[in-house]
């Protein structure tokens, strides 16, 4: 395979680890229950099931190119850690190490845990791989169904839209937590039951609001009970960034950065019920859909442009006036799910954090129907991350009758 340009997603996550201002390492964590896997024999299970994916063989070049290089080397890709921490300690410092060249960007890292259990890390260069493709790798490394292209939800290609004006307006300010993001990483996981989703998903009268209108309008009661929204109602609100998969329908599958941002407000009245029927409005599937694949329509157009109004543009978007945080969600559509005789018992996305941005939100729902909500901090902020993972699972709660 010749050397590839980068696409213009792909050059941008690229461009801020390399211009030295952020690790912008990302991962996925997969926890389980039962013994974990001898690591020569998790090394065997990756290389047979990875292999055929030309995107885990690519290393960045000069010029913004991707260089492809031979199949990966299972004894450098995938390994444990020597010292002794937990896996969340483990987690927290590999997440804030940077990759560098000449191998392909990622690696696989088993996390033995107290009590028999045990983590795997899949965590990579966010310009190699999106959450989305993390999952897929996941998926396929482990024993179960796996959902099909074309069975995701909602699966209609909604009509053409132009971005408008409205899409580059600000939508954010400046909060309590925005700063300078410094070099280590904070992690704070909590989990609610598939009950607990489905009461929240149900407490509308006007029908049922789908699971990442839940997830943000309980981000925006955290944020509420945390102070952390600031005092300045005059100004524009709290805006979360919101990724949305923009592969083709019949491909699913397809690894790489293929997404684009939309953003939601997060209404920061006191009711739980008020927030979480402005954002369901929002964020109607077919609608959200068509934002989405509008801008990134227009950022494919981007393709080899570069210039002082560029990087401004780019500039902007990382601003806190774009928007607030980061708030991710994926959800694993197959069924259960083992490893060897262990069994999978929660997922967590853990993003990078991108310039003045010190705080990211996740949720992952699994195959059951649970879900774990995961809050990135930079280390500044790790109290802010532990209270804020709290708070999620509370409104979440305080949804349900």
């Amino acid at each position: 395979m010749p050397p590839t340009p980068m696409s213009p997603l792909d050059a941008w996550l690229h461009s801020h680890q390399a211009g030295g201002s952020l690790c912008m390492t990302f991962g996925l964590v997969a926890r389980f229950v039962g013994e974990p896997p001898a690591l020569d024999a998790l090394r065997d299970r990756a290389a047979h099931r990875w292999a055929h994916h030309d995107r885990l063989r690519m290393s960045s070049g000069t010029g913004l190119r991707w260089i492809p290089g031979p199949p990966f080397d299972p004894v450098h890709h995938v390994g444990t850690p020597t010292r002794r921490a937990s896996p969340d300690e483990h987690t927290a410092h590999l997440i804030a190490r940077p990759f560098g060249p000449p191998r392909p960007p990622w690696q696989l890292h088993l996390l033995p845990g107290p009590d028999g259990g045990f983590a795997l890390l899949l965590r990579a260069h966010h310009a190699l791989l999106d959450g989305r493709s993390a999952l897929v790798l996941v998926q396929e490394l482990l024993d179960g169904p796996t959902a099909l292209p074309g069975q995701r939800a909602g699966s209609q290609a909604p009509p053409r839209r132009r971005p408008g004006l409205t899409d580059l307006l600000p939508g954010g300010r400046p909060l309590p937590f925005h700063g300078p993001v410094d070099s280590r990483r904070a992690v704070a996981w909590s989990a609610v039951t598939a009950g607990e989703l489905t009461a929240a998903r149900d407490a509308l009268p006007s029908g049922r609001a789908s699971a990442n209108a839940v997830f943000l309008a309980a981000t925006a009661g955290a944020l509420r009970g945390a102070g952390a929204t600031g005092r300045l109602p005059f100004l524009p609100g709290v805006c979360a960034m919101v990724p949305v998969d923009v592969r083709p329908d019949d491909d699913g599958a397809l690894l790489g950065n293929h997404y684009a941002t939309v953003r939601v407000p997060l209404p920061s009245h006191g009711r739980a019920r008020r927030r979480l029927a402005a954002v369901d409005r929002f964020t109607r599937r077919v609608a959200l859909h068509e934002r989405a694949r509008a801008q990134a329509r227009a950022v494919a157009g981007m393709a080899g442009r570069r210039g002082a109004l560029t990087e401004a543009l780019g500039r902007y978007v990382d601003s806190s006036l774009y928007s607030s945080l980061l708030c991710s969600s994926l959800a694993d559509r197959g069924g259960p799910r083992t490893l060897g005789p262990a069994a999978l018992t929660g997922l967590a996305l853990l993003p990078s954090l991108s310039p003045g941005h010190p705080l990211a939100v996740t949720m992952v729902r699994d195959a059951t129907g649970a879900a774990t909500l995961t809050v990135v901090t930079d280390h500044a902020r790790r109290v802010l991350a532990g209270r804020l993972s709290a708070l999620l699972r509370e409104e979440v709660r305080a949804l349900g009758p």
